[in-house]
């Protein structure tokens, strides 16, 4: 007699086991599969920032969605340590985003104006404020937004957690194992079929980050999800020289970690899937860096990698049952939000299996349904 999974998660990144260690806690048989290691992808290359409003100023439902998830991360975070044992490094010292003339200043102030409205304590701090917090900075700044709880962790340790909670809760993981297809009956998906053998479930989850595209076109499905590949490098000062993680749309990021290091990132390259670093990207996330924080120069190198990210047509994740399958959900696209957003996505998935969704949520998730980038392709606003 064949076995029957509740939830077969095709994907073993962050997003695949945010959603595995949901179901797993409601006592779901769960099998997780992924064709290289866990977390082996974008999961492990991301700098761990939480910027719910540094970076998300211009789509009110992705900033909804996005303040929702930055608001479960201490609990799920207790939770994940207390049951797994591994450190994820949370750091609440918040952000600074970063204008280095009077026409970035003017832009920022009014994303000030903005996100005032969603949280109170966002302000803008002038230069001389900017230097008092943060002493080793650049003078040169004209001054920045100060967003107090957009905190950063250690990415690869909560993907991981993640992984290692739903395992501990009962899920499968098979890893170096590609799915080749689904498994089809009339107008439902009820399992997959992969490199080593057959699987059926009742659920099936489409969360392989960069690569869903390709892998939903064999239900004759076309989302414009597309690769951004993305370098950073990591240095280790003598001695901290920041305490909030430093943002600039134009100059990248610095993010200190609790162990010492200092992540700088990212370049961004489009329709890209070669993994490799180029010393070009790591030139410039040098130079970058040392103009914002000189005191750099006498930092030890530690190593430099990429990672491909998930993006979309609209910047927005595909988060929903497929439209043409039952039995078959997606959940794919978060581009550079795959942290900060899986712990409400593991949410939003396991509500919609469920039916538990509050009304207000629905509503949201609504936003993100498949539906929309379908519409996009056939109006020929998105390829």
């Amino acid at each position: 007699m064949k076995k029957v999974y509740d939830v077969i998660i095709a994907g073993g990144g962050i997003i695949g086991c945010s959603i595995a260690y949901q179901q797993a806690k409601l006592g779901k048989q769960v099998l997780i599969l992924e064709k290289r290691e866990l977390c082996s992808e974008a999961s492990s290359a991301a700098a761990g920032m939480l910027g719910a409003q540094a970076e998300i100023d211009e789509n009110l439902s992705m900033l909804k969605l996005a303040l929702k998830s930055r608001a479960m991360f201490p609990d799920i975070i207790q939770e994940l340590e207390d049951l797994t044992g591994i450190s994820i490094g949370l750091v609440n010292e918040g952000m600074i985003k970063i204008a280095w003339d009077d026409t970035e200043a003017e832009v920022l102030k009014k994303q000030v104006r903005f996100h005032e409205e969603w949280d109170g304590q966002v302000r803008w701090m002038d230069q001389a404020e900017i230097c008092e917090r943060e002493p080793h900075l650049s003078r040169g700044l004209a001054g920045g937004m100060l967003i107090p709880n957009d905190g950063q962790l250690i990415a690869p340790n909560l993907a991981r957690a993640f992984a290692v909670g739903a395992m501990a809760r009962g899920a499968v993981v098979l890893e170096g194992t590609e799915i080749e297809d689904f498994i089809f009956d009339k107008e439902s998906v009820e399992g997959v079929m992969t490199s080593k053998g057959s699987f059926y479930g009742e659920t099936v989850i489409a969360a392989a980050g960069a690569w869903t595209g390709k892998l939903l076109k064999k239900t004759d499905l076309e989302l414009p999800i597309f690769p951004v590949k993305g370098e950073c490098l990591s240095v280790i000062p003598e001695g901290p020289l920041i305490r909030s993680t430093i943002f600039s749309d134009s100059g990248g990021y610095l993010v200190p970690k609790k162990d010492g290091r200092l992540i700088i990132g990212a370049t961004s390259y489009e329709n890209d899937f070669n993994p490799s670093v180029s010393f070009g990207g790591v030139r410039m996330l040098a130079e970058r860096a040392y103009k914002l924080l000189p005191q750099l120069a006498s930092a030890r190198w530690e190593k430099a990698w990429a990672g491909i990210r998930p993006q979309t047509g609209d910047g927005l994740p595909y988060i929903g049952w497929h439209p043409a399958y039952k039995g078959l959900f997606i959940a794919a696209g978060h581009y550079r939000n795959g942290i900060l957003l899986s712990p409400i996505t593991g949410k939003m998935v396991s509500d919609s299996i469920e039916g538990t969704a509050a009304a207000e949520d629905k509503e949201l998730y609504r936003e993100f349904e498949i539906e929309r980038g379908l519409k996009k392709v056939q109006e020929g606003w998105v390829q």
